[in-house]
């Protein structure tokens, strides 16, 4: 009533800014905040979520996670590697590396699909252009490093592959610009130069150094060393998944290879003797692409959860043990020299992970504790003299 009143003073009557000051009623906004499923996105919503063969890793510690991941990266590869010396031992198999590369890459890309299948998104998340570059890069990692034991002995090409260390820290200095500290570095020096020198005593024993399989290998170390930096890079900028970037880097692969084989007549002579020993050759292929792919899942998720660098010094490790174990199943001889070169391996895995965890728990750096090592040195022999 004292509005209508006000409404029909004199002072009011004229229309201006005052009426609507006096006769617009009062407005509320409501806001109303989605919940958190409802407002995420299937991409963000899945972030956390690591699946491998079916098994969500999310639910896990960090240290359960890194103990499953090296669990299945050792078990898986260490079959993968006796499988592929299995292989090339066969007599007359030796020039068809890249063929068994394709029927691998056929392997995978069935794989990839299958579990593709039995996840709820089903989505491509990383681009098209960036799959055709990784699988460039996977086609040369493992093409040429299957071409290169046509050419080198299997200890001799370990050894090489096992030498990336390094190259995968300058990649992730070029492409994702990080910035690793000393312990990083000396653990990447130690293991490189443990694993050469584990070598060495195979280079007295039967030697079999060719210049066409050092060029190969090099250059599968390269693309390795790459493409730890471009997978880790692709996941965590799209959140792509590990089935999906299996089937669809794989499947690209498989077609590079197919066109390389058709365009060079490689791949006739190779079906013919494959044909003739289906068992040595498909059988085993089989099985040794099923490990494979079960342990690149095993690798994704270690680049997924922590980086390229520790996926590559695990790798590593398992490199060194499939060497023992190729040394035992192949009946080579044994030198102390193995013990030696194997705890300088062992002194860089421990330098990795002091480096990985020392930020986490607030462990001291290697030169904070020289610090302080030679600080009580002085404080003791000063209170020896007083």
């Amino acid at each position: 009533e004292k509005q209508a009143e006000d409404n029909n003073s004199p002072e009011c009557s004229e229309p201006g800014t005052m009426d609507l000051k006096f006769t617009s009623s009062r407005k509320y906004i409501s806001i109303s905040v989605p919940s958190k499923s409802q407002a995420m996105s299937p991409h963000i919503k899945s972030v956390d979520d690591i699946v491998v063969l079916g098994m969500n890793l999310s639910k896990f510690s960090k240290p359960t996670q890194f103990f499953i991941c090296v669990s299945g990266v050792f078990m898986f590869y260490l079959i993968y590697g006796y499988l592929q010396e299995l292989i090339f031992s066969v007599e007359g198999f030796k020039p068809f590396g890249w063929y068994l590369t394709l029927v691998q890459f056929g392997f995978y890309s069935i794989f990839g699909l299958i579990e593709l299948q039995l996840i709820q998104d089903k989505r491509r998340r990383i681009p098209g252009k960036t799959y055709m570059i990784i699988a460039f890069l996977t086609v040369g990692t493992m093409g040429l490093s299957n071409t290169s034991l046509g050419y080198l002995n299997y200890p001799t090409q370990v050894i090489f592959k096992c030498c990336k260390l390094i190259p995968v820290m300058i990649g992730g200095v070029f492409i994702q610009g990080k910035r690793y500290n000393i312990v990083d570095v000396s653990a990447a020096l130690c293991m490189s130069l443990g694993l050469i020198w584990f070598t060495l005593a195979d280079s007295t024993v039967a030697p079999n150094f060719n210049l066409t399989g050092v060029v190969l290998i090099s250059l599968a170390l390269c693309a390795d060393a790459v493409i730890g930096n471009v997978q880790e890079k692709a996941m965590k900028l799209h959140n792509g998944s590990n089935s999906e970037m299996v089937l669809y880097s794989y499947s690209i692969g498989f077609v590079y290879i197919l066109f390389g084989l058709t365009c060079t007549s490689g791949l006739s002579p190779a079906v013919t003797f494959c044909s003739k020993h289906p068992v040595q050759t498909y059988g085993y292929a089989f099985l040794f692409s099923l490990t494979g792919y079960f342990g690149i899942s095993f690798v994704l998720a270690l680049i997924k959860i922590f980086g390229a660098l520790l996926a590559v010094t695990v790798t590593t490790g398992r490199k060194a043990m499939s060497i023992v174990l190729s040394f035992l199943f192949f009946a080579k001889p044994f030198t102390l020299q193995y013990v030696w070169s194997g705890l300088l391996v062992v002194l860089g895995i421990f330098l990795n992970v002091y480096s990985k965890n020392m930020d986490k728990i607030k462990l001291p750096s290697l030169l904070g504790l020289w610090k302080k090592s030679v600080e009580e040195r002085k404080s003791r022999t000063l209170s020896q003299t007083v």
